[in-house]
């Protein structure tokens, strides 16, 4: 639960406000840019709401927020915002929330589909998200991109009897996985579902392309409201900085219009405008 005793100094005031607590983990920015923005090291309040709709995407950060750092000066409950998660991207694919401290605030999200429902990486575990997940139909698998994610996906596991898959190489992340990847030659989940070995950030990194439309990047890829332009993360590559630029050149081989990461920014964008974007994000890690 969010201090007021420990605002940081930048939060301009009124009802909202973050406290020293806050990771930098860039959730609240990416879920209500107008209230929240970068200090460095931390968020701060930028601006208050003005009206129900800022008011309403702010209450969504405050309950996304990994470290419980946002709160609010009056008696404002922040339950009324609940029931908007897992909020809808497209039709059947949804960003959970509630991002975990385990994962750095990394976004996860959730498929909706006739043949079974997946989650992509895993949000902290909530009977109420619970719940929701399975008034959806439950869950029959939790993809992890990577071992840096994998946050609470064995208690969602465990509830829904769902399946992990994982790569081998990050496997002691996620102990007694219940599938476990082999090499980089991509796998077919049925027809939808492709998954491409990504080795770079991490040895075992994972990407998922579900109908050759949405790639959940991970940590391999995202777009960087800074720079403009979609990145890999250079300063946070755990494994191969060169390994990461040759599995970001073979994503070349395919088209989507959507990346969805776990950390940075979402980007949609018709898939021919993407494969420039990629090129772009190509060529700027070689000059890394």
């Amino acid at each position: 639960m969010a201090n007021a005793l420990k605002k940081v100094p930048e939060n301009q005031p009124g009802e909202f406000f973050v406290d020293s607590s806050c990771i930098d983990c860039d959730t609240c920015r990416q879920l209500a840019p107008s209230t929240f923005a970068d200090a460095g090291e931390y968020s701060y309040v930028r601006s208050q709401p003005v009206g129900e709709d800022e008011r309403r995407l702010a209450l969504r950060a405050l309950l996304a927020c990994p470290t419980s750092s946002i709160g609010t000066t009056g008696k404002v409950s922040a339950r009324e915002a609940m029931d908007d998660f897992p909020l809808p991207i497209t039709e059947e694919v949804f960003y959970c929330g509630f991002n975990a401290e385990a994962s750095f605030g990394a976004n996860s999200y959730f498929i909706h589909h006739p043949e079974g429902n997946w989650l992509i990486d895993a949000p902290r575990f909530l009977p109420f998200l619970a719940k929701k997940f399975e008034a959806m139909g439950g869950l029959r698998y939790i993809f992890l991109t990577h071992r840096d994610d994998v946050a609470d996906a064995g208690k969602y596991a465990e509830r829904f009897g769902a399946e992990r898959v994982i790569h081998r190489a990050d496997a002691d992340a996620a102990p007694g996985a219940e599938i476990l990847l082999e090499g980089e030659a991509p796998c077919p989940f049925g027809n939808d579902f492709l998954v491409l070995p990504t080795p770079g950030h991490t040895r075992g990194h994972c990407v998922l392309l579900y109908r050759g439309r949405f790639l959940f990047t991970g940590d391999h890829l995202a777009y960087s409201r800074a720079r403009g332009h979609l990145i890999a993360f250079r300063n946070a590559n755990w494994y191969s900085w060169p390994e990461t630029i040759r599995s970001m050149e073979k994503l070349q081989d395919y088209d989507f219009g959507w990346v969805l990461p776990g950390h940075g920014e979402r980007l949609h964008l018709p898939a021919s405008e993407m494969r420039a974007q990629l090129r772009r994000a190509i060529e700027w890690m070689k000059s890394r």
